[in-house]
């Protein structure tokens, strides 16, 4: 194995999980893309001009791998997997309770949101990546932003009718 590739792998490798696994919600299943997107990498001729188009092409793949693998035959003809394995990773690799309700955006939302806070991209950088303009980002942005404060403020509203309703009863 290329020394590049094995150093590409140590770096990127949980970056390119998290990815997948935000898409395909199965640990295993992300492993798998994982691994194909390392042996694209290492089948890829040309050198990156930098490390962070390095990181970017690894972030475009990995979510054209994940809805390859999210639209085969084989993937929707097959039993799932306990979730909450699923569930025991998120809360291991993120702290934050918002990240229960970023898991519940769909997969376009998931995306930039993920990008822009967790990885720390910039909506031009985010656009590249994934290859829609920059006016889109910020809509898509926008709009994960909303969902997620009328998610979580409609859950604060619910605990709070319940909790009031706990001393009635």
């Amino acid at each position: 194995m290329r020394e590049d590739l094995t150093q590409s792998i140590i770096t990127y490798r949980d970056v390119v999980f998290r990815v997948a696994l935000g898409y395909v919600k199965n640990i295993h299943d992300a492993d798998d893309v994982v691994q194909n997107v390392f042996m694209k990498l290492g089948g890829y001729k040309k050198n990156f001009p930098s490390c962070e188009d390095e990181k970017a092409w690894l972030i475009r793949v990995t979510i054209n791998e994940s809805k390859d693998l999210l639209k085969s035959v084989w993937h929707n003809n097959r039993t799932g997997l306990d979730e909450s394995l699923v569930a025991s990773y998120a809360e291991n690799s993120y702290s934050s309770g918002v990240y229960e309700y970023v898991k519940k955006l769909k997969p376009k939302y998931r995306t930039v949101i993920y990008l822009h806070y967790y990885e720390g991209y910039s909506t031009k950088e985010i656009a590249g990546i994934l290859k829609m303009s920059q006016t889109a980002v910020t809509t898509q942005l926008n709009r994960a932003r909303n969902q997620l404060r009328e998610n979580i403020l409609k859950d604060e509203k619910e605990d709070n009718f319940y909790g009031n309703l706990q001393g009635f009863i």
